[in-house]
């Protein structure tokens, strides 16, 4: 049973923008906080963002300013707004809620 799918993934332009989404099951959603990761190749994952059940937001020091977390609990999917992309925010964003772990969705940022 699948509990956590990424979405919104692709090529995108130097200074451009993506949307990502994490579709999560209703037990998961309503009860836990939403995080995201990335793995870049070569490296280890990392932490993005973290949105709590109630709306409260943890950012990591390199995306601050540029990416926005946010969730909507009538459809239980969380959201990662990625604005001003610089090639190296290309990497596999990862969503997680209650440690289950989506399957990841390609970011390339790349002119």
């Amino acid at each position: 049973q699948v509990q956590v799918v990424e979405s919104g993934g692709g090529l995108v332009q130097p200074g451009g923008s993506l949307r990502l989404s994490c579709a999560a099951s209703a037990r998961i959603f309503r009860f836990f906080t939403m995080g995201w990761y990335r793995q870049a190749p070569g490296k280890q994952r990392e932490f993005v963002a973290s949105i709590t059940t109630d709306g409260i937001t943890k950012y990591a020091d390199f995306v601050k300013g540029r990416f926005t977390v946010s969730r909507d609990n009538n459809q239980t999917t969380a959201y990662l707004q990625m604005n001003s992309l610089k090639p190296e925010d290309t990497a596999v964003y990862y969503c997680v809620g209650a440690q289950f772990w989506g399957q990841g969705t390609q970011v390339t940022v790349s002119s």
